[in-house]
Parts: C-alpha cells; sequence; structure tokens
C-alpha cells in the first residue's frame, strides 16, 4: 500500500470509499502502534487508541481539512489519545509513569523525531502569521513561562486581553492542524514539542 500516496487516500476518504480507511490502516497503523506503545507499555490501550484515531478520520472525512502531512496528522492524533489516557488515569498511575511521559516522548526514534519537527514547524509557522500583540502575548506565555498577571503587567493590558489573545492563538494552531485536536492537546503538543 505504500504506493498510494497520501493525497490520494484523503480523496478516496473524501469520497466516502471505505477501502481508503483500510488502506490507511495497513499503511501506518504499525507505525502508530509502536510509538503508542512506547510511551503506554500496553498492547490492549494502544489497540484502543490507534482504533478510536481512525474511527475519528472515517467520521470526520467529508470535512478533514489537514495542513500538515498525513502522517503528522496521525501521529499528533495518536499522542493525543496517549496524552487522553495518562491525563483521565492520572489517579491510578505510578507518578513515576506520569513524570516520564515528556521523556517517552522525545525518546522517539529518528522518524518520529521527524515527524514531530514537522508539526512544531506548522505550529511556529502559524504564530509567525498571527497579528504581532497576540504573537508577542502567546510567545511571552509559552517560552517566557510567564503567567498572565505578568504578561498584562509588562504589556501594560488586562489579563482578561491576555487570555483573548492566548485563545486566538491556540484556535488558529487547532484549526491549521485539523479539528482533531482540542485547545489543551495543541498546548500540550506545543509544549512536548519545544523542551
Amino acid at each position: 500500500m505504500n504506493f498510494i500516496s497520501d493525497d490520494e487516500i484523503l480523496q478516496i476518504l473524501k469520497k466516502g470509499d471505505e477501502k481508503s480507511i483500510s488502506i490507511l490502516h495497513e499503511k501506518y497503523s504499525e507505525e502508530l502502534f509502536i510509538s503508542a506503545y512506547n510511551m503506554l507499555k500496553n498492547k490492549e490501550i494502544c489497540e484502543d487508541i490507534l482504533q478510536e484515531v481512525f474511527i475519528n478520520i472515517w467520521n470526520k472525512r467529508g470535512h478533514l481539512n489537514i495542513k500538515t502531512s498525513l502522517k503528522s496528522y496521525l501521529y499528533a492524533s495518536v499522542m493525543y489519545g496517549v496524552y487522553g489516557y495518562y491525563r483521565k488515569n492520572s489517579d491510578k498511575m505510578n507518578v513515576e509513569l506520569l513524570e516520564g511521559f515528556n521523556t517517552h516522548v522525545q525518546q522517539s526514534n529518528p522518524e518520529t523525531k521527524l515527524i514531530q519537527r514537522e508539526i512544531i514547524a506548522q505550529i511556529n509557522s502559524i504564530i509567525e502569521s498571527l497579528p504581532e500583540k497576540c504573537r508577542l502575548v502567546f510567545e511571552m506565555s509559552r517560552n517566557e513561562q510567564l503567567s498572565h498577571k505578568e504578561i498584562a503587567e509588562k504589556l501594560n493590558i488586562s489579563t482578561k486581553t491576555i487570555e483573548t489573545h492566548i485563545t486566538k492563538a491556540l484556535k488558529a494552531i487547532r484549526s491549521s492542524l485539523g479539528h482533531t485536536y482540542s485547545i489543551e492537546i495543541v498546548a500540550f503538543l506545543y509544549h512536548i514539542m519545544t523542551i
């Protein structure tokens, strides 16, 4: 199935051809599974996450707007699933495992690191295209780790305005990456990929 391009897969997917999801699954499921398994070490949970990713893509096939590569989109969707699992089960999980989540993400194989770089390049491109004040606020929040109050004091604007700028930036990123991502996962992806 590697001879079918991602663009071709997306075209037949958007037409509602059920073969497209099988092709997509066959082409990417193994490497996506490995990425999830490297973090969770649980076969059943990883299989559930992958199944959910492919179901979501099928359900949203008519209005998918992927601006990164399809592979990066799938990878980020799996990371979202893994993150969601960690978040939902944090009370049941070993503290060291949770603290090591970022380490697991960073200890990926070279191909995964390339995908991560592609996603962060896309995010950085979106950030650069934001209106100047919005970009400045977002960068002060994410890069300098300043609180809303600290940014408001430095820029002499209200904390409500800071919140509005950050929300606008995260929505722009989410829109560009595709609507599979929640605002929370966009912030999470941006954070782990810039560590």
